[in-house]
């Protein structure tokens, strides 16, 4: 969580715009763009399987074809990241419980 926030924040995002993200379909401060591109985010990260045509047709009101494949590829390299980071029990500026179980 501290790691997304935190480049959240680097990417130029309000602390207002953050707090919506919870709420991010009735939300009055992001795009439709943003909120599609929220939703699909949701789906990759959860059960895939609930892709639809209609999500895809509603991302193609906003975005190319071109643009939905390098977010889907941005989406899942960042939800895989973070479910590895997750299973070593990682935070921000911890070490690598890997790295230190090599050096003994």
């Amino acid at each position: 969580m501290h790691a997304r926030l935190a480049v959240a924040r680097h990417e130029g995002l309000t602390e207002s715009h953050i707090a919506e993200l919870d709420n991010y379909e009735s939300s009055s401060l992001l795009t439709a763009r943003e909120k599609i591109a929220i939703r699909f985010a949701e789906v990759l990260a959860g059960d895939h399987r609930t892709a639809s045509k209609d999500l895809f047709d509603e991302l193609r009101e906003h975005f190319t074809e071109a643009e939905i494949i390098d977010l889907g590829w941005r989406i899942v390299t960042f939800v895989g990241y973070g479910r590895f980071i997750h299973v070593l029990g990682l935070e921000i500026g911890d070490t690598c419980p890997i790295s230190n179980a090599a050096e003994n």
